[in-house]
């Protein structure tokens, strides 16, 4: 299981929440990270920060942050060093992790002039729950009520981390056979499942893709359209549009794409 595979390592639930759910554009106001160093030395760190743009009041009303909030608080670089410390040879957990926490948080660690810190590994809890075709719905809230975890001020980062980390064990022991694969192999067949480990038996990936903008943002895939960016990086636009509509939303927004044609040809390709 789990717990034995973990053994000896540091194991942390990262959680974010953001000025907006563009992984390129917005900007980190609080972050958490819950669980354990290498020793067994418990880490619980929640730290809100200034983002140094406006939150816009939509954000505010999911995650309860506000302008007034964040006025006397740190920076990301004042909190930047500590933070990569953490994260550094750790196996991440988290919900959406891969797709847009730690893609959001890499994109600011670059917009520093820095390089990001490596995780040793990401275990994704949305991408376990669909490898073990769970029954939707799939966000944490859904997730949590159905496996008795309790989420208490959900959209805050420590209360998702923390109830992330208990989805995460609880997975972990109700499908014991699924964890009983190597650190690097149980990776990815939570993120690729039963693909072939050769490289040249994978297929194309995302940058083989014939782009449908000019930004490579939108890529086409045998008449289907795939993001090549943010929290759904690498999924078609089809599934995007059955599991989370509002994203296409803010897709075809006046704040997501830029290209108008790109946007007609989503529509077109959704109405289809």
């Amino acid at each position: 299981m789990a717990q034995d595979l973990f053994v000896g390592e540091k194991v942390l639930a990262f959680d974010l929440e953001t000025t907006g759910v563009s992984t390129n554009n917005d900007r980190i106001v609080q972050f958490a990270l819950i669980g354990t160093l290498e020793d067994g030395t418990p880490v619980n760190r929640e730290q809100i920060v200034k983002p140094g743009v406006r939150i816009p009041y939509d954000a505010s009303q999911i995650h309860g942050i506000y302008d007034v909030d964040v006025r006397d608080k740190p920076t990301l670089a004042e909190v930047a060093d500590e933070l990569a410390e953490f994260i550094e040879g750790a196996i991440l957990v988290g919900h959406n992790v891969r797709s847009f926490d730690y893609a959001m948080l890499k994109t600011e660690f670059l917009r520093l002039g820095r390089l990001p810190p490596q995780p040793k590994a990401i275990m994704d809890t949305l991408e376990l729950v669909r490898r073990l075709r769970l029954p939707r719905p799939h966000n944490l809230g859904a997730l949590c009520q159905r496996h008795g975890i309790r989420l208490e001020a959900a959209h805050t980062a420590a209360a998702d981390a923390a109830a992330t980390m208990l989805l995460f064990w609880r997975l972990s022991v109700e499908h014991a056979a699924a964890f009983r694969r190597s650190l690097p192999e149980l990776e990815r067949w939570i993120a690729h499942g039963d693909r072939p480990q050769d490289a040249s038996a994978l297929g194309r990936g995302l940058d083989d893709l014939e782009p449908v903008d000019a930004m490579g943002k939108i890529r086409e895939d045998g008449g289907e359209l795939v993001l090549a960016f943010g929290r759904h990086r690498g999924r078609y636009l089809s599934e995007v549009q059955a599991n989370d509509p509002s994203y296409i939303g803010w897709l075809l927004s006046s704040n997501g794409l830029d290209c108008d044609a790109t946007k007609q040809r989503i529509k077109e390709h959704l109405r289809s």
